[in-house]
């Protein structure tokens, strides 16, 4: 592009020189020579626009704006070339045609034979007048083309541009609905993670204590079945005076404020059978104990103090003893063979039965589990010992009496295996109750 506006430039500035030099014409023969300069000798003739250095980075919008622009400029320039370049080449044509009038008919074959033979004086520049205007029309419209490729291109980058700004705010706003959704899901399964696991640890204890306890009662079943016909068909012998021979109960007892005590007896001992039971705690041997001692009446001792008992059970013969008491005043009652013989208040009132104590058969304890005294200790047989942690009604140790119920202690009920035997004593099976009941 370039050589093709030096040449043109170039040509304009002959056709002044001869204009200046006079109105003579041109003497006959005379030929017009155009020869291509180097790129170097444009910047005369035909300046550049200057470009921008690009010392500092700009934005590509801004970097586009300036290109447009630019291109403007060049094209607006191009056009006023064009324009003077047209009326050189229309001069350049009327000089033509009055030299190949002057030469005449040879003059122009031999000029136009040299011509041919000649090289391309304008480069790539077209001989015909016609094609250098329809080539430079060609490098305008391209240049419109590229011009208005470049605004839509810019239009785009800056659509482009200030898209990813709503679609960031739009992605941000469904970015935060779906991170509240989530913590809030996230919430809900770590409560129902934690219910499912409370649920589970509760359902699971459950299921291990039901399986403890019946385990237990397999084990007591086996246990019992190996020496009795029934795990409470057993009595415990006591026949001397000693402070050797006893009776202990594996289990103790909770905390109570209320209990009832009911056992079979056969004993002849005299004076006085001595002590069927005993409970100690640290601090207090005497928490409760039922004893007959000498010549003494049978005493309830709660906490050491005393109540007196209207019952008579040294005749050698079974009989069935229930004992209830409640820390409410110090009610208690005495049964014998089912029947009410006795009733008091004030025994030890408001008195919690402690815990974690020692109970033992057959001795009174002076210390916790120790410390016997042989006159005493109990002398006969005992069976079918039960504590419940309630006063049982009337009708239900009437029915327990007369053997028409069977109804164990919910705290201590008489099973082989919760008894053990020291000193001598010793565990027989004993008759059934309908038996005993012949022995009354």
């Amino acid at each position: 592009m370039l050589p093709l506006v030096a040449g043109l430039l170039l040509a304009v500035a002959a056709g002044a020189r001869g204009s200046a030099s006079g109105t003579q014409e041109s003497p006959p023969g005379s030929r017009f020579v155009c020869t291509s300069l180097p790129l170097e000798a444009t910047s005369a003739g035909c300046p550049l626009p200057p470009v921008p250095m690009q010392g500092g980075a700009l934005p590509p919008e801004e970097e586009l704006k300036a290109t447009v622009l630019q291109l403007r400029e060049t094209v607006l320039q191009q056009k006023e070339t064009i324009g003077s370049q047209r009326e050189a080449i229309r001069e350049l044509t009327g000089k033509l045609s009055r030299c190949e009038s002057a030469d005449g008919k040879s003059a122009t074959g031999t000029w136009r034979s040299e011509l041919g033979k000649g090289k391309d004086t304008m480069g790539d520049l077209p001989r015909d007048p016609a094609q250098v205007i329809d080539q430079l029309s060609r490098t305008m419209q391209t240049l419109k083309d590229r011009l208005e490729s470049l605004e839509h291109q810019l239009r785009a980058n800056v659509s482009y541009a200030a898209l990813p700004n709503d679609l960031r705010e739009m992605l941000q706003r469904r970015l935060g609905d779906l991170e509240r959704q989530l913590l809030s899901k996230v919430a809900e399964l770590e409560d129902e993670k934690s219910l499912l696991h409370n649920e589970t640890s509760a359902h699971r204890q459950k299921t291990e204590t039901a399986l403890n306890a019946l385990l237990e009662r397999v084990s007591e079943l086996e246990k019992g079945n190996s020496a009795f016909k029934s795990p409470d068909e057993f009595k415990v012998s006591l026949p001397l005076r000693t402070n050797y021979l006893y009776g202990k109960i594996k289990k103790t007892l909770p905390e109570l404020y209320a209990f009832t005590v009911c056992l079979w007896l056969r004993s002849s001992a005299s004076p006085g059978i001595g002590t069927p039971f005993s409970y100690a705690v640290p601090g207090q041997a005497n928490e409760i104990v039922l004893i007959e001692w000498g010549n003494n009446p049978i005493e309830l001792l709660i906490n050491d103090k005393v109540a007196q008992l209207p019952l008579f059970i040294s005749d050698g013969k079974w009989h069935h003893v229930c004992i209830t008491w409640t820390t409410r005043d110090g009610m208690w009652e005495a049964f014998q063979d089912g029947e009410k013989l006795g009733t008091g208040e004030n025994l030890a009132p408001w008195h919690p039965i402690k815990p974690g104590g020692v109970l033992i058969l057959g001795q009174e304890q002076d210390t916790v589990g120790g410390r016997f005294d042989a006159t005493q200790a109990f002398v006969g047989e005992m069976s079918q010992f039960n504590i419940w942690d309630r006063v049982l009604k009337t009708e239900d140790i009437m029915n327990i009496a007369n053997c028409s119920t069977n109804m164990p202690g919910n705290i201590i009920p008489w099973v082989d295996n919760n008894v053990d035997v020291f000193g001598g004593a010793t565990k027989w099976p004993v008759e059934t109750c309908e038996e005993r009941l012949l022995d009354l």
